[in-house]
């Protein structure tokens, strides 16, 4: 089980990478719009708040990246960036859209459940 939670972690933070490349470098581009379904004024307007948020995105890869490159001594580092993933998700869900919940909170969840079962 090890080697699958190590699999979805990597996954949640490919896609943690992947929203940080969203918001921060194609929010006002058309990659960036469809994908989450903006104007190009809104877009635009918004353009720095979005990529304040895709830091934060960077950091949640960052620190599971973190955690995966400790090995076991990453328990702990895994398991924090991944609670941190899954509150965001939910806040997300509840605030924004409930597609964030499946994109962002369920993978986390999925992994912190993994996590605990290193057999």
């Amino acid at each position: 089980m090890r080697e699958a939670a190590n699999i979805v972690i990597v996954v949640v933070a490919a896609l943690h990478f992947y929203f940080m490349a969203l918001e921060m470098f194609f929010w006002t581009q058309p990659l960036g719009r469809r994908a989450f379904g903006l104007s190009a004024e809104f877009a635009e307007a918004s353009k720095r708040l979005a990529a304040n948020q895709g830091l934060y995105n960077g950091f949640l890869a960052a620190g599971l990246v973190w955690g995966l490159w400790l090995g076991d001594a990453g328990f702990a580092v895994k398991l924090f960036f991944l609670i941190c993933v899954l509150v965001a998700g939910v806040f997300g869900a509840l605030t924004v859209s409930r597609k964030i919940l499946w994109f962002q909170a369920v993978p986390a969840a999925i992994a912190i459940v993994l996590l605990h079962f290193p057999n």
